[in-house]
């Protein structure tokens, strides 16, 4: 289905790395953007997790759209903990936020998703689309924590009534905001990981990622998951490699995957093995990724930093 242009949405992450992406992606497309956020540069200045101070800040206000993009993460997570607080936003923000929306008004809800919902672990050669199970049972307590939350906050966006809910399922992210740590610490030295072997994770460069929440807002089905992700799936080390070439940077150094263990979440998924299709997202949402690969991506990176 496709909505009338020139919307008025209410964007919560708007100064988080993605959410910039996106409130970009969504000015060019034509429509008003509202941050929401703790931090003093948000339109409406409020914490998720606050429910009755949200409810207050955006009481008479008026929005179409609500885009939920708020994690709790500045740098990427090594450990479990380091999700536990986007884990609570995905749950009780979430919900707060639904919230929120109906008291705006707001006809749709587009909601940040991740490819991992479908489960961390090693599909083999499976390709996985949207028909796949989504949000299955963790196989330990830690990641039954973040698939619970990656479940929760879909099945509030699409189970509340008179909202038009829709859900990105996006790769890893890389880009602009988004690799500048990675960045720091191979020019460091600090960034040891394991051989891929013929493991390989779905990526997506952030203004794509961006651009791809300005065509759900416009294009996106209610009610429907769209897999977010580019063309080249690559090996969490294969891609480490790629921004130390193009960057000029040292390669990182080479350890066994069992040495990665105390940082319990990249360990976990230095484990993963996931080819997954956005032909659907391609299909119905009319988006398709500038970059079809990291390596495309990076060296857009590298020419623009120049």
């Amino acid at each position: 289905m496709t909505t009338n242009q020139n919307q008025s949405i209410l964007l919560a992450g708007a100064s988080g790395v993605l959410g910039r992406h996106i409130a970009t992606a969504l000015t060019d497309a034509g429509h008003k953007v509202t941050g929401l956020g703790r931090s003093k540069g948000n339109g409406v200045q409020a914490d998720l997790m606050d429910r009755d101070a949200l409810l207050r800040a955006v009481d008479g206000q008026h929005f179409d759209t609500v885009v939920h993009a708020a994690t709790a993460l500045r740098k990427p997570p090594m450990r479990h903990r380091d999700m536990y607080a986007t884990d609570a936003l995905r749950t009780e923000g979430s919900a707060h936020l639904i919230e929120a929306a109906q008291l705006t008004g707001a006809r749709r809800f587009i909601a940040e998703s991740m490819v991992f919902g479908y489960g961390y672990g090693d599909f083999g050669d499976h390709l996985i689309t949207e028909e796949d199970d989504y949000g299955p049972r963790g196989t330990t307590a830690e990641l039954e924590r973040h698939l619970a939350g990656m479940r929760t906050k879909e099945q509030l966006t699409f189970g509340t009534p008179g909202l038009e809910g829709v859900a990105l399922r996006f790769g890893a992210f890389y880009g602009a905001g988004g690799t500048d740590t990675i960045l720091e610490l191979l020019r460091k030295r600090q960034l040891p990981v394991p051989a891929d072997r013929d493991r390989v994770l779905p990526w997506v460069e952030l203004s794509d990622a961006g651009r791809a929440v300005a065509a759900a807002v416009e294009h996106g089905r209610p009610g429907q998951a769209y897999n977010i992700v580019d063309r080249t799936p690559l090996g969490f080390r294969g891609h480490l490699l790629c921004v130390a070439e193009e960057f000029g940077l040292p390669k990182p150094m080479t350890v066994p995957l069992w040495l990665t263990r105390p940082l319990s979440y990249a360990h976990t998924m230095f484990q993963a093995k996931m080819k997954v299709s956005a032909a659907k997202a391609e299909r119905e949402l009319g988006w398709t990724p500038a970059y079809p690969s990291s390596r495309d991506g990076l060296a857009a990176l590298r020419a623009a930093t120049r």
